[in-house]
Order: C-alpha cells, then sequence, then structure tokens
C-alpha cells in the first residue's frame, strides 16, 4: 500500500486499537488473557446471535455469520479495544419490517448501504456523534426499543397460534393477547425455566454465564416434554436449509458462511432482488436508520467501555470499523452488526486486554457452528425467546429511566416519554428525530432565559463615580443569539427610551450570532431615533469579531470601548459636550 493512503488509513484511526495495542507491547500473558474473555463471550454469542437473527426475520443462521463475519473484521480494523461487535437487539425494530418487506436479499442490500454510510460518517470525522445526543433520547428509543422486541418474543415464549404478525405495534398486541388462551403450556414452561435461570443466576456469583446453563436446561426440558409426546418448537423443526446433493436438513446448515452477492440472495418473493430506483429508495432510510443507530449503539458502547477501563476509544476509528464490518458481512450471509455493551462489558470483565478477544469470540462462534450445529438445531423456540425478553430487559436500563422521571427537569421527561412512545407506536427514527429536536429547541429555550440584563448604574463595585443625569450603565449577560436577541434588545429600549444615553457592559456575552448582530442594529436605530447615545463596552472576542466582519463601525451615536473604565470616561466627555 503507498504511503499516502496508508497514512490516510491511519489518521480516520484504522486498526487503531490493534495498533495501540501493540505499541504498548502485548505478551503471552496478555494472550492467554485474551483467549478466556474470547471464549467466555463466543458461547455467550451463539445464542444470542441465532435469537437475534430469528427476531430480525431471517433464520439463525445468519446471526451466526454476522458475529463471525463483522465481529472479526470490525475488531482488526475498529478504535475499541473492548467492544465484541455482531448482531444486537437494538436493529430487531428496523431489520425485521425490512425482511418482510424485502426478504433476506433486501435486508443485506440495506446493511451495504448503512456501511456505507458508516465509513463516510469516519471520513467526515464525525465520531464525536454520541455527544451531540441528550441521555433522555437514548434512554427514551432505547426503552422503547425494549418494548417492542420483548412484545415481538410473545409468540414463541407462550406458543402462541398467530397466522400474521401486524407492523402496527397496537395491532400486533391486540392480536397477541387475543391468541393467548390457546398458549402451548409445553413451550410456556420451557421459556419460564430458561427465563428463571436468566434472572437467579447472576445472584449465585458463578464463574458461568448465565445464558449457557439457561438454554442447556431449556432444552433438556424441551427434550423431555417432546418425549412425553408434547409439542416444542424448536430451530430444527422451523428452520430447514438445502444439502448439497438437494435433499433438505433440518436446523442450521454446518457450512462455512459461502460468498454470494447479497442481491442475488431470496429477496420478497424467493426469487433475488429486483434493481429497480423505486427499490432504492425504499431501502434507503431503513440504510441511513441502521447506520445512525449503529453509529449511536457502537459509539455509547465504546464510551461504556472507557468507563470501565479508564482508557479512551478512537471514535473515528470505530465507525471505520463498523462500516467496514457491515459493508463485508453481507457477501457471506451476515445482517447488520454494532457493538454491544452487554457482551462487550462481559468481554472486559473477563479479562480482555485488546481486540483479539473479539476476534477469538468471531472464531469460537465460527467452531459452533461448524461443530455444534447439529446439537444447536434442538434449541427450543421458547428458550430463544426467553434469551431476548431478558436481553430487552437489560436494553431498557428501567432503573436508569426511573430515576431521570424522579428527578430530571419537566422538559427531559418529556422528551423522553416521546422518544419512547414514538418509538413504539411508529418508527425509531422518528422518534430520535423528534426527540433531538424538542431536546434542542427545551435547551435553546433554558439559553434564552439566561440571557438578560442588569441595570448597575447604582453598583459603586462597577460605576464608582456613578454617571450623569439621564445615563445608564447597563451589564448584559448571557449569548446573545436568534432565540434571546430581540427580546433582550427590545426590553432595553423599553428601559432606556426616556434615557439621553447608555454603556452596554458586555463582558458577559459569550456568543452574538446572526440573530444577535440584527437585533444589536435595531437598537442602534431606535436609539438614533430617539438621540439615546450607546456606547459598547468590553466585548469577549467572538462577538467583537461578529461585529467586525459585520462591517459594523463607530458612528458618532455609537462607540465602542474595550473596558468599563475607559466607557465611563467617555461618558463624561458625551454628557459635556451636549
Amino acid at each position: 500500500m503507498p504511503h499516502s493512503k496508508r497514512a490516510r488509513l491511519h489518521s480516520l484511526g484504522f486498526a487503531s486499537a490493534l495498533r495501540e495495542t501493540f505499541r504498548e507491547g502485548y505478551s503471552r500473558h496478555d494472550f492467554l488473557r485474551d483467549l478466556v474473555a474470547g471464549v467466555t463471550v463466543g458461547i455467550i454469542a451463539i445464542p444470542l446471535a441465532m435469537a437475534l437473527a430469528i427476531a430480525s426475520g431471517v433464520s439463525p443462521e445468519y446471526g451466526l455469520y454476522t458475529a463471525i463475519i463483522a465481529g472479526f473484521l470490525i475488531a482488526l480494523s475498529g478504535g475499541s479495544r473492548y467492544s465484541i461487535s455482531g448482531p444486537t437487539a437494538a436493529f430487531v425494530v428496523i431489520l425485521y419490517p425490512v425482511t418482510q418487506a424485502f426478504g433476506l436479499a433486501g435486508l443485506l442490500v440495506a446493511t451495504l448501504m448503512a456501511g456505507m454510510i458508516l465509513v463516510a460518517l469516519a471520513v467526515a470525522r464525525l465520531g464525536r456523534l454520541i455527544e451531540y445526543i441528550p441521555e433522555s433520547v437514548t434512554l427514551g428509543f432505547t426503552s422503547g426499543i425494549a418494548i417492542v422486541i420483548a412484545v415481538l418474543q410473545l409468540k414463541d415464549f407462550f406458543g402462541l397460534d398467530v397466522e400474521a404478525s401486524s407492523e402496527a405495534f397496537i395491532e400486533r398486541l391486540i392480536d397477541l393477547i387475543a391468541a393467548l388462551p390457546g398458549l402451548n403450556l409445553a413451550n410456556t414452561c420451557v421459556a419460564a425455566l430458561t427465563l428463571g435461570i436468566l434472572i437467579v443466576w447472576p445472584k449465585l456469583k458463578l464463574p458461568i454465564p448465565g445464558h449457557l446453563p439457561a438454554i442447556i436446561l431449556g432444552a433438556l426440558l424441551a427434550a423431555a416434554f417432546i418425549h412425553m409426546g408434547w409439542s416444542v418448537d424448536t430451530i430444527g423443526s422451523r428452520f430447514s436449509y438445502e444439502l448439497p446433493d438437494g435433499q433438505m436438513g433440518s436446523g442450521i446448515p454446518p457450512f462455512l458462511p459461502s460468498f454470494e452477492w447479497p442481491w442475488m440472495r431470496p429477496g420478497p418473493n424467493g426469487e433475488p432482488l429486483e434493481w429497480s430506483w423505486s427499490t432504492i429508495r425504499a431501502l434507503l432510510p431503513a440504510a441511513f436508520s441502521i447506520a445512525m443507530l449503529g453509529a449511536i449503539e457502537s459509539l455509547l458502547c465504546a464510551v461504556v467501555l472507557d468507563g470501565m477501563s479508564g482508557r479512551r476509544h478512537h471514535a473515528n476509528g470505530e465507525l471505520l470499523g463498523q462500516g467496514l464490518g457491515n459493508l463485508a458481512a453481507p457477501f457471506f450471509g451476515g445482517i447488520t452488526a454494532t457493538a454491544a455493551i452487554a457482551r462487550s462489558a462481559t468481554n472486559y470483565k473477563a479479562g480482555a486486554k485488546s481486540p483479539i478477544s473479539s476476534m477469538i469470540h468471531a472464531l469460537v462462534v465460527l467452531a459452533g457452528l461448524l461443530v455444534l450445529a447439529p446439537m444447536l438445531s434442538w434449541l427450543p423456540m421458547a428458550s430463544m425467546a426467553a434469551l431476548l425478553v431478558m436481553v430487552a430487559w437489560n436494553m431498557s436500563e428501567t432503573p436508569k429511566v426511573v430515576a431521570l422521571l424522579k428527578r430530571a427537569p419537566k422538559g427531559d421527561i418529556i422528551v423522553l416519554l416521546t422518544c419512547l412512545s414514538l418509538t413504539v407506536l411508529f418508527d425509531m427514527v422518528l422518534a430520535i428525530s423528534a426527540g433531538i429536536v424538542m431536546a434542542s429547541l427545551l435547551f435553546m429555550r433554558d439559553l434564552a432565559g439566561m440571557t438578560r440584563f442588569n441595570d448597575i448604574t447604582q453598583q459603586r463595585k462597577h460605576v464608582p463615580n456613578g454617571v450623569p443625569e439621564g445615563w445608564k450603565v447597563l451589564k448584559v449577560s448571557g449569548p446573545l443569539f436568534f432565540a434571546a436577541a430581540e427580546r433582550v434588545f427590545d426590553e432595553l429600549a423599553a428601559y432606556i427610551q426616556d434615557q439621553q444615553g447608555v454603556v452596554l457592559y458586555m463582558d458577559g456575552v459569550p456568543l452574538l450570532d446572526a440573530g444577535g448582530l440584527h437585533g444589536f442594529e435595531r437598537f442602534t436605530v431606535f436609539c438614533e431615533k430617539n438621540n439615546i447615545h450607546v456606547i459598547t463596552a468590553d466585548l469577549q472576542f467572538q462577538p467583537l469579531r461578529t461585529m467586525a466582519r459585520a462591517g459594523i463601525k463607530p458612528a458618532p451615536g455609537v462607540q465602542f470601548s474595550p473596558t468599563l473604565e475607559e466607557a465611563l470616561v467617555l461618558v463624561n466627555s458625551v454628557a459635556h459636550s451636549r
């Protein structure tokens, strides 16, 4: 690779986490710790990847392909040392409707497009994106996603016979409630046992992840029910694949993921995706949603890991890694991937030292696909549903939501509830967009409320010798931007309309935008018409530069002074000359 290209990749943060690891020194002991952590997370990732693929509307093996391909590439090229990438619960609400409308091919093409957007975000150096999304928005849409995921699992959790699931949340919920009298007792018992173990296991404080015993015991109970003649849905009974000789196998194909153009995979009618401008237009919003959520999730995960480890991730490098992983995975059947907070935290707590643990995790999933496929086919769908119900609960961050509802300002509470409701009832992109707009407007309202002026004419600390009759010294504080400037300057005009002159002491004004500039010019025109002399004192750098660029210069009735002391000297001079 030419030096210039290599330098550009380095500047973007390509493989920054891995390069930093080797720059600091990587020992045999570090590798052993990565090995233990990678195996631990890999064991957890196998059932989760399958469950999340099923929830996204595709066969379980595609979740494994995602963890293998994207998980390895993102770790290799990304900027977060401890992140584990693969299928995540947050994407389910976006991916499921895409799969229903466009099939596997449409989902893979949307993922490919999202990968391009993520790479573009990295090239544009937008890695600090997460800093501009308020916590109320993040908690709102993640809690809403958790509710949708939990509701989607009710069908398999209770073994309900629901013919067609509506895309509308309320209608889907009504259909599920109507089907409850026909619940499958065996499926429900398997799900309840799995969920119970997942809840109780962490309290035992054992080194083995709870996912493994929960899934194994759920499968054993399902096998016992099947032996007794009861009906229990399993991965093997629900999914099938075609063998090289044309025969059909049940469950998961024990083969390596094969290269195939994403658009040549089965579309909505089982045929390859038909390319057209309308198809691209239909997939683009989903791709944008995937990219934005992937960026938010991966950067949020990296920030959480930074807090746990005391290290700092490379934000643009992580976005680049996520983009490259989502660009490559669809060619091997991998669906959308991003960093998962729960698996990444487990990775760090298991002793991980570098991104190599994430690469090992991908290899463990690969080994599981090749060796354990026949056994994985016996996993009950009810256990998969229980696993995702637990993921949804953890994702909802209920304690944080409750704390925010109790302690946060009313504006943040409104934003959170709005984001949550819109995510559940309509669309996550609408929820995030509306939440950010609402939060921005509320923030500007609060910021504008901080901009005010005080009459300091009689304060001897600022005006030790007083000013002549008919003059006021007014201290302006706060940013003079479009949301505050008109109000403040109108109030100033009303306050001094019967005065001979005014000193605007502006050392407390850090910002002056176009709206503030327009308000200032209107104010000086008002003062000129009313024969009121204006002296502006102690402008900070940004407001001074803004006025200079706008060509505002001293005039007979408008003067500028570097300090308040010099402005007061000017007051006496002007007052005596009148």
